[in-house]
């Protein structure tokens, strides 16, 4: 079974960056996302504004590497790279979520349109071909990242991480053999 993975775009300006997240949110886009932000975040970039009025859902993998990435940018607080993340039109079922899972206080949020006070220009990404060990890693440390932010996500979570870890063993496992 194929799950259509969301669109991402992104602009960027001197010191920010703007990324536009369009349809399902969902584990297929979710290494894509990371690998993303953190070359975005490479560049120097420490603004992050995730578009989201076009985003149907975000699945609770998606939803931990993102939360993942505005923990790390909120430890970072204090030293000359630190950023924030602010989530810019995110539906009701999407605030929900953030606020149910309890990740909602590591982002800013915004509603309308985004009025930047310098041009943007288009930034080209590539997409990568990730294997299906590569995707179930990314999925267990998404998870294991929401249940480290807020420690009442291990009862949702805890058979997922605990199958996900069987089968990134049992893949690494006949990978080795």
């Amino acid at each position: 079974m194929t799950t259509a993975a969301a669109q991402v775009s992104v602009m960027v300006g001197k010191r920010f960056a703007c990324v536009k997240v369009q349809g399902r949110a969902n584990f297929a886009a979710s290494l894509d996302f990371n690998l993303l932000l953190n070359q975005l975040r490479g560049r120097g970039f420490n603004y992050f504004v995730i578009e989201l009025s076009d985003c149907a859902l975000m699945d609770s993998t998606f939803l931990g590497v993102l939360a993942g990435f505005g923990l790390k940018l909120s430890q970072s607080n204090g030293s000359a790279s630190a950023g924030c993340v602010e989530l810019r039109n995110a539906n009701a079922r999407i605030a929900d979520l953030l606020e149910n899972i309890g990740v909602l206080h590591l982002f800013k949020t915004a509603q309308g349109e985004l009025e930047s006070p310098e041009t943007l220009e288009a930034f080209a990404h590539q997409c990568m071909a990730a294997s299906r060990q590569e995707v179930t890693r990314t999925c267990l440390e998404a998870h294991k990242t929401l249940i480290e932010i807020n420690p009442e996500n291990e009862a949702r979570f805890k058979d997922v991480t605990k199958f996900l870890a069987e089968d990134l063993a049992r893949m690494t496992k006949s990978e080795g053999e």
